[in-house]
């Protein structure tokens, strides 16, 4: 089973400690794991590594942080959280 991750795709970990926690892809490292990040618990500035296994992907995509990212430019953390929390709400999940 081969899964295509895209930074700024919405995804929800299904294994280890933070399972249950959303988070958005940052970066694709090779075809087996994904550095993620939600500007809260995992900010931008430590990443945590998962590997593709463990998350369930969902179909949304942060655009406009898709953009920033592939384009190389800043993001910050306050977006990274609004950015997850619009897209929770897209998929009827009620956030804490």
């Amino acid at each position: 089973m081969e899964v295509k991750a895209i930074p700024g795709q919405l995804v929800e970990s299904r294994s280890g400690r933070d399972s249950g926690r959303f988070y958005l892809v940052m970066e694709v490292i090779g075809d087996n794991y994904v550095l993620v990040a939600d500007g809260s618990s995992r900010r931008l500035e430590n990443p945590k590594k998962k590997n593709v296994k463990h998350l369930n992907f969902h179909s949304q995509v942060a655009g406009e942080l898709a953009e920033k990212l592939k384009s190389g430019e800043r993001i910050t953390n306050t977006e990274l959280r609004q950015a997850v929390q619009r897209l929770m709400e897209e998929t009827g999940r009620v956030t804490i």
